[in-house]
């Protein structure tokens, strides 16, 4: 952090409060209460509590409170759900974390144009909530409880990114307060812009370590007229696996096709009281007009069959599919539930398709030799997969040899350390060898952008 000669970063945190105490009010929380709850999330990193939490409401509000933070160099830490993996809503410089929940509007909704406008507080739920009349939806569909401001600046994905693709797709512009409060606007309503530097996509995917999204433009899409869901077992994962790579080759109308392996759907049986097969698992979703539906479910059922499926279960009815899906979504916690107590590491990488069967029996070949639970859940339509490393804190050697070998697997085959939980200060340790020269880089935007280092410091990398 780049502080004035006379300033240290407590002083400059107490110099901070002390001029936002008067404006904010009850606003600004100081309690060790308070302190707690932000400065432990849904990660694996040990907790590290803000100085402060201060609640704000629209953009003005965090304009103002930004540039008194800049002017006395205190650290700020935007806070939307705090439902991030990889500690990226943790204070471990301490500072003053910023609550967006409350900016939760949606600001406006062009049917026609198939796009809205709305605060960074809002969450992908309530957002869908206010389009189901206008026969519209937004894709993007986490099994976490976020914030479309905290998906954006995580670049977050999800179940259906095979077919909709990921935020950094879907965000057609933001409003951005800069550490310095000035407030800008990136990108617009256009679909496509040649106009300028695509600063848009600078902030997407930045974790809150340029400046603080206040408001987002976001592609929207037509509810299809028809859906199916399936559910397959497999006798082996590289059966599942290869059949969901024929499958996307034939250009089925898949929405979603997530994996299971064996490990996991025993915890689904036990967390759900489910008598599914524990076995591999494919949930796949199909979606179009009728006719085209029909198609390919009966395609996809020939492949899955073709490569070994051995049983394969069709949702009946809306109620039935919701099921199936609401069962994946609550994979992580029926993995937690497998040893209560644990700790467990959540981790993903992404790997270009054709490469998904090598890593995954790669990786499985490695745990095998270890004594770890580990349960194995992705999003393979994209390449992307999840382990959740449940083990002993007290010894955690062989859990960070396995993380490290995961990711070391996922840059050898030409893909990256995370696909969608971001880098925050779990990942920082991969990001040289992801990136070589042009992490420098990175770090010279940083410098530029945020000179005083104020910004969510120690997040994607140390300067």
């Amino acid at each position: 952090m780049s502080l004035d000669a006379h300033e240290t970063p407590v002083g400059a945190v107490k110099a901070a409060l002390a001029e936002l105490g008067p404006i904010f009010g009850e606003r600004l929380l100081t309690s060790a209460a308070a302190r707690a709850h932000y400065g432990a999330a849904e990660s694996w990193l040990p907790a590290a509590p803000p100085d402060a939490v201060l609640l704000l409401h629209d953009t003005a509000e965090v304009s103002q409170a930004l540039a008194i933070c800049h002017r006395h160099g205190a650290p700020v830490i935007p806070f939307g759900a705090g439902s991030s993996i990889e500690g990226q809503v943790l204070a471990p410089q301490g500072g003053i974390t910023l609550d967006l929940s409350g900016m939760d509007r949606v600001l406006a909704v062009h049917a026609e144009d198939m796009d809205c406008i709305v605060q960074c507080g809002t969450t992908r739920q309530r957002l869908n909530e206010e389009l189901r009349d206008c026969g519209l939806f937004f894709p993007v569909d986490l099994g976490a409880h976020a914030t479309l401001g905290g998906m954006a600046s995580t670049r977050a994905s999800g179940t259906t990114t095979v077919r909709y693709g990921s935020m950094r797709e879907l965000v057609l512009g933001l409003a951005v307060v800069l550490p310095d409060g000035q407030v800008i606007r990136t990108g617009g309503r256009a679909r496509k812009s040649a106009s300028g530097y695509d600063l848009t996509h600078l902030f997407v995917g930045a974790e809150g370590t340029l400046g603080v999204i206040t408001e987002l433009t976001l592609r929207l899409f037509g509810i299809p007229a028809a859906a199916q869901s399936l559910l397959c077992s497999f006798a082996e994962l590289n059966a599942a696996t290869g059949c969901v790579v024929e499958a996307l080759q034939f250009g089925l109308g898949v929405s979603r096709i997530e994996l299971a392996d064996e490990l996991q759907m025993r915890a689904i049986n036990a967390y759900s009281g489910t008598d599914l097969p524990e076995s591999p698992t494919l949930w796949v979703e199909i979606t179009g007009s009728d006719p085209a539906v029909a198609h390919d479910v009966a395609l996809f059922r020939d492949l899955a069959e073709g490569a070994g499926a051995s049983r394969i279960e069709l949702a009946q009815t809306p109620e039935d599919a919701a099921k199936l899906w609401r069962i994946r979504h609550d994979a992580l916690y029926a993995t937690r539930a497998l040893r209560p107590g644990v700790t467990g590491l959540s981790t993903d990488v992404c790997v270009p398709l054709s490469r998904l069967p090598e890593c995954i029996a790669a990786i499985k070949a490695e745990i095998a030799g270890t004594g770890l639970v580990a349960p194995l859940v992705g999003h393979v339509g994209d390449g992307n997969f999840h382990l959740v490393l449940l083990f002993d804190a007290s010894d955690p050697a062989e859990l960070a040899r396995i993380s490290a070998r995961l990711v070391e697997l996922a840059l050898a085959m030409e893909g990256t350390a995370t696909g969608e939980h971001g880098v925050g200060l779990g990942k920082k340790d991969y990001m040289a060898a992801e990136h070589g020269p042009a992490l420098e880089l990175m770090r010279r935007l940083k410098r530029a952008v945020d000179p005083r280092g104020i910004m969510n410091p120690g997040k994607i990398f140390d300067l």
